[in-house]
């Protein structure tokens, strides 16, 4: 029986040594990411491993196919004139959030889908990929994101791929005394596993 390994965080560095474990079993894995971050840095305060590092750390060990990464999402500030070029120069598909504005996501999940054929793939879902007016809860909020029924576009296309873990990272319900990110996400976590019958969470 296959076994999908779901993990909810913590911030997005607890990916890093998921993958770690999933390519041990798998090798290089394709990658479904929806942030607003590329999580590709290289430092901060002059630490490799952080939230904003874990694609890095995953690409320098081998832990993706890089021919099958797509990350969907990313906008925001950043700390380089090109901040994207790290991500082209690995052949990461990159998706900006601007890119999709009031656009249905299926054309783009019907791509992915052949992207990533029959091997192995793992979903990785930071919160903060949506727009803060619908998950506030995050600690790196950034605006003009996806919106709740596109994240339900990204996952449901996932459907029928050889998806071996996924994550959602990022909630911090402290910074939302309403409950909809948490709520947000965990319904999010829930369609992950609800499209792939007959796979087992551990």
């Amino acid at each position: 029986m296959n076994i999908l390994l779901s993990c909810a965080g913590g911030d997005h560095t607890i990916t890093y040594p998921i993958l770690q474990a999933v390519a041990e079993k798998h090798g290089p894995v394709g990658l479904v990411h929806v942030d607003a971050h590329t999580d590709t840095g290289d430092t901060a305060l002059g630490e490799k491993i952080y939230h904003g590092t874990p694609f890095r750390r995953c690409v320098e060990e081998g832990l993706l196919d890089c021919t099958r990464v797509v990350q969907i999402g990313i906008r925001g500030s950043s700390y380089s004139p090109d901040p994207y070029k790290y991500c082209r120069d690995q052949g990461f598909r990159m998706v900006l959030a601007d890119d999709v504005w009031f656009k249905s996501l299926v054309p783009l999940m019907a791509e992915v889908r052949q992207q990533m054929g029959e091997k192995p793939v793992y979903i990785s879902f930071d919160i903060d990929g949506l727009d803060p007016s619908f998950a506030p809860g995050t600690g790196t909020p950034e605006i003009a994101g996806l919106t709740p029924s596109q994240a339900l576009e990204i996952i449901r296309g996932c459907a029928g791929l050889n998806v071996v873990g996924c994550d959602l990272v990022e909630v911090a319900p402290i910074y939302d005394l309403s409950g909809n990110t948490a709520l947000t996400a965990a319904n999010l976590l829930f369609e992950m596993l609800c499209t792939l019958p007959g796979v087992e969470s551990v």
